[in-house]
């Protein structure tokens, strides 16, 4: 079958281009397969990463019509079937594939991005089990049940494409990464580290850690391997949660006060909202002096609520919130 491939083409920080290419090509032919083809035959001159050919070395990530992805595990066949809905297209019609690099990385040429920034944060958390500064006689022992569960976090690859369907690193150059965060909680739980409370502290931290999130399920959508970073960062929340003082963290009255607020009534009153979690329950001054001048906005433009009105539905909302709870317990 004939397939126009259109890539986005840069050098450096010059305006990306997009070039076409077309090519005969088998539905059973990856994406990767089909650069080649564009290198070998075509264009030598294309710049693109790639090593095992086989979904294990993570070195052929980039965006296959808009979505992070392996080149070498994604084919035309079901590229065509995902854009299309069909894979018998009318003869006049040659489908279009775009390969774009990858996001939230600065380009060098074509689809090879600089990684610094993922290896950096990568590094931030720490990604390797502490025993502190004992030296052990012997290797350290796990049972097959300790094993089980660090092996979902050891499956990561370290492709990138997490990183680079993330939104909240690109609104926020400080947050790590999903791929760094589930690394960590791989360390959290892993019964040979000894620094679990003092990693906890550290992924605690303003939003660079953790509580930068933004839960838009993006990096669970793309991960090749299954390691599900958004469920790791939850269960770090969730160690951070049952072992911190809500007194001392903002993050964590934050998550506090929200669901005990929609227990109340609902929804959320944004009035003891701002109250509760940034000024800390009237005890945080400079919390409260921080939004003030959002309040008297809000008041001058009559977009501050002068009463709460619970919603309909109130206490089935409490329950099914106690009974999760409860669950938990």
């Amino acid at each position: 079958m004939q397939v126009i491939f259109k890539i986005v083409r840069q050098t450096g920080s010059a305006l990306p281009q997009v070039q076409s290419y077309e090519l005969e090509v088998e539905a059973g032919n990856t994406i990767l397969d089909c650069l080649n083809k564009i290198k070998w035959e075509q264009d030598g001159t294309l710049a693109f990463r790639k090593n095992c050919r086989n979904t294990i070395c993570g070195s052929c990530t980039m965006r296959i019509d808009g979505r992070s992805a392996l080149a070498c595990k994604e084919n035309v066949g079901s590229e065509i079937k995902q854009l299309y809905g069909t894979n018998n297209l009318a003869n006049d019609v040659t489908p279009e594939i775009t390969v774009a690099p990858m996001g939230n990385m600065p380009v060098i040429k074509d689809l090879v991005v600089d990684m610094s920034s993922f290896w950096n944060h990568y590094e931030a958390v720490k990604p390797y089990v502490s025993t502190g500064e004992k030296v052990p006689e012997r290797e350290y022992l796990q049972t097959p049940q300790m094993r089980s569960l660090i092996e979902q976090n050891g499956n990561c690859i370290m492709c990138g494409a997490c990183y680079s369907a993330c939104n909240a690193r690109e609104v926020n150059p400080e947050f790590v990464g999903p791929h760094a965060l589930a690394k960590a909680y791989r360390m959290i739980a892993d019964n040979r580290d000894t620094e679990a409370e003092s990693r906890l502290e550290e992924y605690n931290k303003g939003i660079q850690g953790v509580w930068g999130c933004t839960r838009c399920f993006n990096c669970n959508t793309v991960c090749p391997m299954e390691v599900a970073p958004l469920d790791q960062i939850t269960k770090i929340k969730q160690e951070i949660l049952a072992d911190k003082d809500a007194e001392n963290s903002r993050q964590i009255r934050h998550r506090q006060v929200l669901v005990e607020l929609v227990k109340q009534g609902g929804w959320i009153d944004e009035r003891a909202f701002g109250l509760q979690v940034v000024g800390n329950y009237l005890r945080d001054v400079r919390g409260l002096l921080s939004i003030a001048p959002l309040g008297l906005r809000m008041l001058a433009r009559g977009k501050f609520p002068l009463s709460f009105e619970p919603s309909e539905g109130t206490e089935e909302v409490k329950g099914l919130i106690e009974a999760v709870q409860a669950l938990k317990d």
